[in-house]
């Protein structure tokens, strides 16, 4: 891929476009730590001093490949979530909320890994601009979540913005034990038994995400 001088504002959205899509596609092939700005920009077809004209870092390119995933998602789940029978009893709603949001995003390996990225590596080299900019999305991405975890369990209340945001770290932390390096899968292989540590992101995250609810929602 080349491109000629981007001259217009035009031409300067597509080279921006260009470089988001191109650091999707290595997200496909390899882990958040294995993308770095140099071989986006080899792949991209631009000096790296070119790509920092259209993002500062790195991490910038990341951090807004993420808020997009993640409205992605959210209009997803909008769809899954209103499946919900309101009518069932409150644990009952609260166990298909955990299921729900465990199978939604054990598909989205990508979003995951964004997440447990999030605060140790993509919210540093990057300036007050853009991570303000960034968290002032995330707060529209959590307030839209927090009104769909409510409208299925109203019981949450104020909770529910919390159980959003625990949901989100939970998925990141527990995406890194689901996908374990060569290393590690090949002493699992030798030693069975140490293979304990290697949880399935979906059954694990139903768990917390379950005993989370059960925990934070009303006792009558």
């Amino acid at each position: 891929m080349t491109f000629q001088r981007a001259r217009t504002e035009e031409q300067r959205e597509i080279r921006r476009r260009a470089i988001l899509d191109m650091a999707s596609a290595m997200l496909d092939e390899m882990p958040v730590a294995a993308v770095t700005l140099n071989e986006l920009s080899r792949r991209v077809g631009l000096a790296k001093p070119n790509v920092l004209r259209y993002f500062e870092s790195r991490e910038a390119v990341l951090l807004e490949l993420l808020d997009h995933f993640l409205q992605e998602w959210l209009t997803d789940l909008a769809d899954e979530l209103a499946g919900v029978d309101e009518n069932l009893p409150m644990a009952e709603r609260a166990a298909a909320v955990a299921e729900i949001l465990s199978r939604s995003l054990s598909g989205r390996v990508v979003l995951c890994d964004l997440f447990g990225a999030q605060g140790g590596v993509l919210e540093h080299n990057v300036s007050v601009e853009v991570v303000a900019r960034y968290k002032r999305a995330s707060l529209d991405r959590l307030t839209t979540m927090t009104a769909l975890i409510q409208d299925a369990l109203p019981e949450l209340g104020e909770n529910a913005t919390q159980f959003s945001l625990h949901t989100m770290v939970m998925a990141g932390a527990l995406s890194a034990y689901s996908t374990p390096p060569p290393s590690l899968q090949a002493a699992y292989q030798a030693e069975p038994d140490l293979a304990r540590f290697h949880l399935e992101l979906k059954d694990s995250l139903k768990l917390a995400l379950t005993a989370t609810l059960l925990g934070v929602l009303p006792r009558r």
